[in-house]
């Protein structure tokens, strides 16, 4: 969903056990709120780069400096509506801006504590 219509959906969001919003929220207009989100456990999925009308390399940064736990790497593949489909350069991307850790984190350890549901996964 794009985050700029996150403002109001928030206070049902902080409600639900778990949420996940796509493609880094998808819109700079409504990124403030999907940090703010962020900030509360909300969780990110970087995918569809070539969607988004934002800076990917200042929210990845930005959503991992509040909550290294919060972004999770996908592909979008098909990526059937996307200016721009998936390419290998999104997951070099990750690598080149994030360390090493961190890096990790996004690209499998924090999708496998998510969909596993596993607060202590063997990073």
């Amino acid at each position: 969903m794009d985050s700029a219509f996150l403002p109001e959906m928030t206070a049902l969001l902080e409600q639900l056990p778990a949420v996940s919003i796509d493609h880094l929220g998808l819109s700079k207009d409504g990124f403030p709120s999907l940090f703010a989100l962020v900030v509360k456990g909300v969780r990110v999925k970087a995918t569809g780069f070539g969607r988004v009308d934002l800076d990917v390399v200042q929210a990845i940064r930005s959503i991992c400096s509040v909550n290294p736990d919060a972004l999770m790497f996908g592909t979008d593949l098909p990526s059937t509506r996307a200016k721009r489909p998936f390419a290998f350069a999104d997951l070099e991307l990750i690598c080149s801006i994030l360390d090493e850790k961190q890096a990790r984190k996004v690209l499998y350890t924090n999708a496998m504590k998510w969909y596993l549901k596993e607060e202590n996964w063997d990073e």
